[in-house]
């Protein structure tokens, strides 16, 4: 996908879920440059969950000239805003301003739905993440601030074994 073409963003369609977990294990792969292979090697989620986004209509792929998905985005309801799962952007369509504008969708979509903000939980110090998502709006929020949806997402990650490396949740106003 070039910058001058037109980026478009629609629902995820069924037959596509399995092209989403394509796209976040290409992601994925550039976390064995900073050190964090087992980011990287991580599976992608499964087709059920991925389902589970798409039937409640919280899951947006933008598409190629050929409607083909290039990037997704999945989110869910948390603490009365949207919570942002998992943005993941197709290394060849890569800095194209791609992941913003599916973060700009969401904002729209969570400003349609009455909520004041997205949230997301992300690495402090991978350049593509953190810093990333504060020159697109977000900010950190404090841990003593989260409510109880966002704590128990960490207490997950935390689990999981994310927190091997520092992490924060961050907020956007929409």
């Amino acid at each position: 996908m070039r910058t001058h073409e037109a980026l478009r963003i629609r629902a995820v369609r069924t037959e596509e879920l399995p092209l989403l977990q394509d796209i976040e294990r290409a992601a994925g792969r550039c976390f064995h440059d900073v050190g964090m292979p087992e980011i990287a090697d991580d599976e992608p989620l499964p087709l059920d969950e991925l389902a589970r986004y798409q039937q409640d209509g919280l899951a947006w792929v933008a598409v190629d000239t050929a409607d083909v998905p290039v990037a997704y985005l999945i989110a869910e309801h948390v603490d009365g805003g949207l919570h942002i799962e998992q943005v993941s952007v197709h290394p060849d369509s890569a800095r194209r301003g791609v992941g913003r504008s599916l973060l700009d969708h969401a904002a729209t979509v969570a400003a349609t739905e009455g909520l004041p903000a997205l949230t997301l939980t992300t690495f402090v110090d991978v350049p593509w993440n953190a810093p990333y998502y504060a020159r697109c709006g977000f900010q950190p929020v404090d841990d003593a601030a989260l409510g109880p949806g966002l704590k128990d997402i960490r207490a997950r990650e935390a689990e999981h074994g994310l927190d091997r490396w520092p992490r924060l949740v961050m907020r956007r106003a929409v």
